[in-house]
């Protein structure tokens, strides 16, 4: 019985050693046991948006704030009340002057906000683009979705709804890069796939859904025998399915393709008064740009440099965030829980 006991008191003493030893030395290949992934709590980040009321950017913000919790690094959010792009340029001018640890920002218009953009980068605050980008810009990184492939799934849907056959229009925000992104993957692809399908108009709908309905009624007007119309986000959708309500009532046969996934959008897809809508990996957006950021703080801060304007190594240039295609038959998936 002694020597059991020595056993046991041998145990004992070495697994104490084992931890011991542990706490003082962590697995370094364990890293959320280093500092290499938490960041100080004083590093603040910053998100610009535009139409900042809006639900769309809820998810968005939410993977921003789930980043930054996991990273320990404080986040703020603003942006332009509007659809405008001075008044987002002068949001983003405000968030410069205050040398956050980093910003993500999506571009109302990609040439206006281009020099802004570019001044950030020039005084050392690493800027990556989500969901609408700005191409030339000097941002290290745009993070959404591939809004050309978006434009073409669109089309192919619509194409199934249609038959393959028929006119079809399109309401988009053309000063915007991803909207244009996705008109033309919609256009290219009616032209390349389907050749009994033509595109007869792309309007403006200024992002908004009065201006949208709008476009929609003359549309109707000027082509009565109309088979679908894209909207190239959720403003528009709605906008559009307005006008076909107004003019068409429920029994209206022309298919609409939407964009987004905001309540009002999906009740409408629910309601069967829009026949589809694209939904976006929003949550996605937000949660890799602030690890981007993070990464990019990090490593200018330790060698500033280094990189001389060409862009760090840990961040890629774009990251697609995925697209899915939501219809009355899964719809109910996409509202918010």
């Amino acid at each position: 019985m002694k020597k059991l006991g020595l056993v046991y008191v041998l145990l004992i003493g070495l697994f104490l050693i084992y931890v011991l030893n542990y706490k003082l030395h962590p697995d370094p290949a364990d890293p959320w046991e280093t500092a290499g992934l938490r960041g100080n709590i004083e590093d603040k980040y910053v998100m610009v948006t535009f139409q900042s009321g809006i639900d769309y950017w809820k998810s968005v913000l939410k993977g921003f704030e789930d980043a930054a919790e996991e990273l320990n690094v404080s986040v703020e959010y603003h942006g332009s009340t509007q659809h405008n792009a001075s008044e987002q340029m002068t949001v983003l001018e405000q968030t410069i002057a205050k040398k956050p640890a980093g910003i993500a920002i999506s571009a109302v218009n990609s040439k206006l906000l281009t020099a802004t953009i570019n001044k950030a980068v020039e005084s050392g605050i690493p800027v990556v683009l989500f969901d609408s980008g700005a191409p030339d810009s000097k941002a290290y990184s745009f993070l959404g979705t591939d809004n050309f492939n978006a434009g073409a799934e669109a089309a192919r849907k619509m194409a199934e709804l249609t038959g393959g056959k028929g006119s079809v229009a399109i309401i988009t925000t053309p000063d915007q890069h991803n909207h244009q992104e996705r008109t033309d993957g919609f256009s290219h692809t009616i032209r390349s796939e389907f050749p009994e399908m033509k595109l007869v108009s792309v309007k403006d709908g200024h992002g908004d859904q009065v201006a949208s309905r709008q476009a929609a009624e003359e549309l109707l007007s000027q082509y009565p025998k109309l088979e679908g119309i894209f909207a190239t986000e959720s403003n528009g959708g709605i906008g559009v399915a307005e006008a076909v309500q107004a003019q068409q009532g429920s029994g209206s046969t022309l298919q609409i393709i939407s964009f987004d996934t905001d309540k009002g959008t999906l009740d409408l897809v629910k309601e069967g008064r829009i026949a589809a809508t694209m939904a976006q990996g929003t949550w996605n957006m937000g949660y890799w740009s602030l690890t981007e950021l993070f990464h990019l703080h990090r490593d200018l801060q330790e060698d500033p440099d280094t990189y001389e304007g060409s862009k760090p190594l840990p961040v890629p240039d774009k990251v697609d965030t995925g697209i899915d295609v939501v219809t009355r038959a899964n719809v109910d998936n996409y509202y918010a829980k």
